[in-house]
């Protein structure tokens, strides 16, 4: 027997035991999907008629991340096997009942991006143009819930989210953390010697700004309202570029034409999920407030004391002028634990005793993926 013939044997042997190994992956989904369809209406069966049915619940998912990752054995990293685990719930959800998620920004921007990562290929996902377009549409329940970007790594805090928090109901049911790669994009009529206008939103013309010094200092910068925007600018334009994720590049048929452009490698950008429930706690939260303080010597530390005497983790603190009161500041904290944590309820007590005002915006799952 001939090498050739011994290395085709054991391929062949291979590939049947992959095949078994499908064969056997698909009957387990398939039975989870079954489950799924049987937990829906288990569901239904026990609540009035009508009464609201959340099929989608965010502490139980990301248990079922974390265990996924826990359990993980390798070779597949625990982020790729979480993934996986991410779109067969994905899936199965969609049999229960499909999500239907607003987005700010077009199809192909980062938040689109973030939705997908955060709720799976198989959920409704819808884009708005302005991000109190998502709040007002969730608070309307068009759709199920909606998500918006809060902060860049390298940028800092995005106010208009923040400043729709002050005036709506909604809660914050969860966050996603995306790790921000910026390319340029052109098209297939672009001369790429002749470049002299590029695309991208603000943060994004910020964040490469030593880059485009260094590789098209003549080359006009145009803002737009978000990188899908730029991206689906480019069609028709011979001497003109877009920054924008490789999301973009694939949905409007553009080429890559430089890599990973931005400045700061670990550029990252949160991203919260909006909706009307309250979230039970998962294992492993955080919560965020807002507060509103008289503008007088040392009403921060006043604020913040109780959290460190607690030894509680603020993990964001973030100063907004208000909108009712010339004197008046709030401030948004984010921190670990859940509210209905024994200790986190006695120290919002504390706080709420210490300030004019303080509004809970939710407590939810720490960012799995």
């Amino acid at each position: 027997m001939t090498i050739e013939q011994t290395e085709a044997e054991k391929l062949l042997a291979l590939r049947n035991k992959i095949d078994a190994i499908d064969e056997e992956i698909g009957r387990l989904i398939s039975a989870r999907a079954t489950c799924a369809q049987e937990v829906a209406e288990v569901k239904k069966a026990n609540l009035p008629e009508d009464a609201k049915i959340l099929f989608y619940r965010p502490e139980r998912e990301a248990q079922v991340l974390r265990k996924a990752m826990e359990k993980n054995k390798g070779p597949l990293s625990d982020e790729e096997m979480a993934r996986l685990f991410r779109e067969i719930m994905s899936a199965c959800l969609a049999l229960e009942n499909p999500v239907k998620v607003a987005f700010f920004g077009l199809e192909g921007s980062f938040t689109h991006q973030a939705a997908l990562k955060h709720f799976g290929g198989s959920a409704e996902t819808v884009s708005f143009s302005a991000i109190d377009e998502v709040f007002r549409e969730v608070e309307a329940g068009a759709v199920n819930y909606g998500v918006v970007p809060v902060e860049n790594s390298t940028e800092g805090v995005v106010s208009f989210t923040l400043d729709n928090f002050m005036d709506s109901n909604l809660k914050i049911c969860g966050e996603v953390e995306l790790r921000v790669h910026h390319n340029l994009l052109v098209s297939d009529v672009t001369s790429t010697n002749n470049i002299s206008r590029i695309y991208a939103h603000p943060q994004a013309l910020a964040q490469c700004r030593k880059w485009l010094t260094s590789h098209y200092p003549k080359a006009e910068r145009v803002p737009v309202s978000d990188n899908a925007t730029a991206a689906k600018r480019l069609k028709g334009e011979w001497n003109a570029a877009a920054i924008a994720g490789s999301m973009a590049a694939e949905l409007y048929g553009l080429k890559i034409l430089a890599e990973k452009i931005e400045d700061q490698p670990d550029n990252s950008t949160r991203f919260l999920i909006i909706g009307s429930q309250e979230v039970p706690p998962s294992g492993v939260d955080k919560t965020s407030i807002v507060v509103a303080m008289r503008n007088e010597p040392g009403a921060l530390h006043n604020l913040l004391e109780p959290f460190h005497r607690h030894n509680i983790d603020l993990t964001r603190v973030e100063t907004r002028p208000s909108r009712t009161g010339v004197w008046t500041y709030v401030f948004f904290i984010d921190f670990a634990g859940h509210a209905d944590d024994p200790l986190i309820s006695e120290v919002l007590k504390e706080v709420a005793n210490r300030c004019a005002d303080l509004k809970l915006l939710g407590s939810y799952p720490k960012a799995v993926l």
